[in-house]
């Protein structure tokens, strides 16, 4: 059975696979750089989180052939990972308050 013309979308060629292994390196480069701004500590976790996020989509995307692939397999992986890191802020939240320490508690 052949697939309709609307659903066929061509591979891209190097240029475009250059251009997004530079967009990984400056997001790579951009997250070592906020580890080591001292003023960005508090907010560390969850800018790293949103760079990594958006890293892992790229690669599925791109390097993984899924943007070319049927769309449900792509909000399934982009799917399967928000709710993995929902899930993990929740258990950040969870744990990270049980860990708080109360001033004058013996």
């Amino acid at each position: 059975m052949a697939v309709p013309a609307e659903h066929h979308r061509a591979h891209p060629g190097p240029g475009e696979y250059i251009k997004i292994a530079v967009i990984l390196a400056v997001i790579t480069l951009v997250e070592v750089a906020v580890y080591y701004v001292p003023s960005l500590s508090g907010a560390l976790t969850p800018i790293l989180m949103v760079l990594s996020t958006i890293k892992f989509s790229m690669v599925v995307l791109w390097f993984m052939h899924l943007k070319f692939d049927s769309v449900l397999f792509s909000y399934l992986f982009v799917g399967g990972l928000g709710i993995a890191g929902a899930v993990l802020i929740a258990l950040l939240f969870l744990f990270g308050a049980s860990h708080t320490i109360v001033p004058g508690a013996a």
